[in-house]
């Protein structure tokens, strides 16, 4: 019954549709005859379903809303990517959010903001405050972020850079512009949350390869490809997200021969770039650009009041994202542009950044510390960023910690909402800027406690 359920929340069974048959449902399930006709009399009698004598089952009624957190596997909706997003976004002052995933306001350059907003609006042309921006976006920034690029090793002109609204607002144009509903895409387990998001609202199969502390476990990624044979696969190739890893050349290499060989394209999302001391291989470096796709933003590091993303990719296919953002978003958004740009071009950027890296660092240490004195144990040790994924003790479950931590104004973000797989059940991501009141460790603490007791 969930799977037919699944299925029609996610369209994939549309109105009018003809359910598998008993005996073929019964085998691909590995359940008695008897029991799809159970299942089948019980969605027609809820009229999910409706019977057609001599014909078979049909899906019932007209098209219902699309709800995404009815497909894919089915989450405690107190802990799920959406909750953890909405309470992160409407919390109040009160409210600590070691779960979340960007830096606290006051650690963003907003002396650096403020002044360029200044003087944007006293030097600003009327089509920058007042008009649409081109489809490819600011050309100085365009052609900043290409220099910028070129330090990592990217060979990217400006012409294959294209600018958009956000990191996720890239993804989601690449998802209407390489997959169709039904094809599968493979994510890291676990992943970023938001990318499960996006995927399920474009309707296409997700599969998941285990993520290890030098990037997915090669050995399932090529048997993935063997099975499934995915059109695409989407990953953080430098301070990966949820667990702060890093990916290894020797895994880069192997990935991208099989990529090759399977055809498959890859979408490099680095909008973590900047946090990294060391940088790791870029896919995209190695591969000229050629079946990589990368993409970055600045809502981490710089503002996420102002939106200001990009796409760097072949020209053929820059091409046609032009027409797609045109056909979804029209035009682009000149006033973030200038605004990034601003920022970015005079220098402060880059001392901004240098301060940012030195205060995550000692914020890893201390919250690791604090975090393996509670009796959580870390799964590696990041080389950079604001994540650390750590393991609770035998016996506890991070969604259950999460809902009682919530008793205490505390938001936290459980292992599971970033695995396809549900087998993230005793880990947390703590974002390391957002853990320093002494409250949140007590609520953890708190929260073990009573799990423990129970």
């Amino acid at each position: 019954m969930a799977a037919i359920r699944q299925r029609v929340a996610g369209r994939t069974l549309s109105p009018g549709a003809k359910l598998p048959s008993i005996r073929g449902f019964a085998k691909v399930m590995g359940v008695s005859n008897s029991t799809v006709v159970e299942a089948y009399d019980r969605l027609a009698a809820e009229g999910l379903i409706q019977s057609r004598p001599g014909s078979g089952f049909y899906v019932a009624g007209p098209v219902a809303p699309l709800v995404l957190t009815e497909i894919g596997p089915r989450l405690d909706r107190a802990i799920d990517p959406f909750w953890v997003s909405r309470q992160s976004l409407t919390a109040g002052a009160e409210t600590l959010k070691p779960g979340c995933g960007w830096l606290p306001a006051d650690w963003m350059p907003q002396a650096d903001i403020r002044r360029s907003l200044r003087a944007l609006s006293r030097s600003g042309t009327d089509a920058t405050l007042a008009d649409y921006g081109t489809p490819l976006g600011l050309p100085a920034l365009r052609q900043l972020l290409s220099r910028r690029m070129a330090e990592r090793g990217i060979a990217a002109s400006p012409e294959q850079i294209m600018l958009t609204e956000s990191g996720t607002q890239a993804i989601d144009l690449l998802c209407r512009f390489l997959v169709e509903p039904g094809d599968t895409v493979l994510v890291d387990d676990p992943c970023y949350f938001n990318f499960l998001a996006l995927l399920r609202a474009h309707r296409v199969k997700i599969v998941g390869v285990p993520y290890t502390p030098t990037g997915p476990d090669m050995e399932r990624f090529a048997a993935a490809l063997t099975e499934h044979r995915p059109r695409l696969y989407i990953t953080n190739s430098a301070v990966h997200n949820p667990t702060g890893a890093a990916l290894s050349p020797v895994t880069a290499h192997r990935l991208l021969k099989l990529a090759e060989q399977a055809g498959l394209t890859i979408v490099e999302d680095d909008i973590f770039a900047d946090f990294e001391h060391e940088p790791a291989p870029r896919l995209s470096a190695f591969d000229g650009l050629e079946r990589v796709i990368h993409i970055g933003s600045f809502s981490k590091t710089l503002t996420a009041a102002a939106r200001c993303g990009f796409i760097a990719a072949r020209p053929d296919w820059i091409e046609g994202l032009i027409d797609l953002k045109i056909a979804t978003s029209f035009g682009g958004n000149p006033v973030s542009a200038e605004l990034v740009h601003s920022i970015l071009k005079d220098g402060s950027y880059r001392k901004h950044i240098g301060a940012l890296r030195d205060r995550l660092s000692r914020a890893r240490s201390e919250v690791g510390r604090r975090l393996r004195t509670l009796g959580l144990s870390p799964w590696t040790e990041p080389r950079g960023g604001m994540f650390l994924w750590y393991s609770l003790p035998d016996g506890l479950d991070a969604a259950d910690i999460a809902r009682r931590a919530l008793a205490d104004n505390v938001v936290l973000a459980p292992g599971n909402a970033f695995s396809v797989s549900q087998t993230a059940t005793r880990f947390l991501r703590f974002n390391v800027a957002q853990s320093g009141d002494a409250k949140v460790f007590a609520a953890v603490e708190r929260a073990m406690s009573v799990a423990g007791e129970t």
